[in-house]
């Protein structure tokens, strides 16, 4: 029997929903909070030990508009439920900001056809060779994700990759696995991602930065093989159509995804210097001078002023280029918050501590080959419920630092554990803003990503529970 996944935002509806009626069988409970300076950033952490369950306040007011107990909690309400999503949009607003400027600004970076010239030039260069092209885009993404912490940045890029896939005679899922697989098992590997594995190593007191060497053989191992089944599936898709997982879906008329021959000029190369300087700063004030989603979307609009200025567009062709930009980001957008609006359910009805508490009570019973792999397991659960990297280290970190010195492994495979249960299950999780965000950008349905991604994830994933246990062996 074919199983049909409907669009997005219903699926992603029926999830919000399942989470809300859960939040009437699942126990609320909250452990105790303090504050604590990580360099310059003052953060919330989790108290070990402090759980305890809250009583439910459930009545009939409660279950049409929220009834607040002080000391109680109280699960979803209808109320809850219909505003989930707005308050979902709320809290994502400057990721959702974000999407829509750096894809209007993309968007004039196309009209000025520097991508059509650039691409072109590649295409000419690479005709012969795709594969190392391939390679070469591969290794920079996925290095930039595990550096950098490269992720939402690329989503303006797709249409980028949905052009160089249909040029070189691949599917519309080829074009987007070329930037979704490098940057999310980048993610996975973290040599230095300042949102990950460096938040995870100062919460459990290591020093940042250790640990590297192991990750960069993981980094490595990860690369071949999520290179390899890309290729893989593309050699299907060419010597045989019906291989191709978006047959139906696959480019139509209406899209201009047609390299036309475009001579490199010098005002091409000019654009295309702002784009990757601009970048390149943005970036770097990420990085040391701790620059957020609002700093970088003003990155992004002072590169689109320059690159409006370089190219002599006029304001009226600017602007209505600008809205277009705008206008196809609307869905890519639209899905963040829908995803966020899940984490929002699980938050306000304080279940996430109970999850938490039930699941590191469990792993303490386990011998510590088990409770290692079963940490994994668990960081990869948890991100269903807490998308955010940086979130999920700020509630889980605390708890799994002592509970890895109870079962006697060492702290830096704790971290470990955490890096890839985070990463690994970005590729399929779709409370995962990013990845909706990228396919629905892309024009895929979820159902057809996770038919394409789940092989591809069941060997990752099982080389990850090797790797905890590789790494609980040597001590790491």
């Amino acid at each position: 029997m074919k199983i049909k996944v409907p669009h997005v935002f219903i699926f992603l509806s029926i999830i919000i929903l399942f989470c809300a009626i859960l939040t009437y069988f699942v126990p609320s409970g909250a452990y105790q909070r303090t504050t604590r300076k990580f360099g310059k950033i003052e953060q919330t952490v989790l108290v070990p030990g402090s759980y305890r369950e809250l009583p439910k306040t459930i009545s009939l007011k409660g279950l049409l508009l929220n009834e607040k107990v002080k000391g109680e909690a109280s699960p979803v309400s209808l109320l809850d439920l219909l505003t989930a999503i707005p308050k979902g949009m709320l809290q994502s607003a400057a990721l959702i900001f974000f999407v829509f400027i750096a894809g209007a600004i993309f968007n004039i970076v196309i009209y000025t056809k520097t991508i059509n010239a650039i691409l072109f030039f590649l295409i000419q260069k690479f005709r012969q060779r795709p594969t190392i092209l391939f390679f070469l885009i591969y290794l920079s993404i996925s290095a930039a994700s595990a550096i950098l912490g490269l992720a939402v940045e690329l989503i303006p890029l797709i249409p980028v990759f949905l052009v160089l896939s249909k040029e070189f005679g691949y599917d519309r899922m080829f074009g987007l696995a070329l930037i979704a697989l490098p940057a999310f098992i980048g993610w996975s590997t973290a040599i230095t991602n300042p949102f990950n594995v460096t938040i995870a190593q100062q919460i459990a007191e290591l020093p940042l930065g250790s640990g590297m060497v192991f990750r960069f053989f993981l980094f490595m191992l990860f690369l071949v093989i999520g290179f390899s089944y890309l290729m893989y599936y593309g050699k299907r898709v060419k010597q045989n159509k019906i291989a191709s997982l978006a047959p139906g879906n696959s480019y139509t008329k209406s899209e201009k995804l047609k390299i036309e021959e475009q001579k490199l000029t010098s005002r091409h190369l000019w654009i295309l210097f702002v784009l990757i300087f601009g970048y390149a700063i943005i970036m770097l004030c990420v990085q040391t001078i701790g620059w957020g989603l609002i700093e970088m979307t003003g990155g992004f609009i002072g590169i689109g002023i320059l690159v409006i200025l370089i190219s002599g567009l006029s304001g009226d062709q600017a602007m209505e280029t600008f809205v277009k930009g705008l206008e196809k980001m609307i869905i890519p957008a639209l899905i963040i918050g829908f995803a966020r609006g899940i984490s929002v359910v699980m938050q306000e009805s304080q279940i996430i501590d109970t999850i938490l508490n039930h699941a590191s009570n469990n792993l303490m019973l386990m011998p510590k080959s088990m409770a290692g792999s079963g940490m994994l397991v668990f960081q990869s659960t948890l991100n269903f419920f807490i998308p955010s990297a940086s979130g999920q280290a700020l509630v889980s970190m605390p708890i799994m630092t002592p509970l890895s010195d109870l079962i006697g492994i060492t702290r830096q495979t704790g971290v470990l554990a955490f890096v890839l249960g985070d990463g690994l299950s970005n590729i399929i999780i779709p409370t995962n803003g990013v990845l909706m965000a990228m396919i629905g950008f892309a024009s895929i349905p979820f159902g057809k990503w996770l038919k394409f991604i789940l092989p591809l994830f069941i060997i990752l994933f099982s080389c990850g529970i090797l790797s905890i246990l590789l790494a609980i062996w040597m001590g790491y």
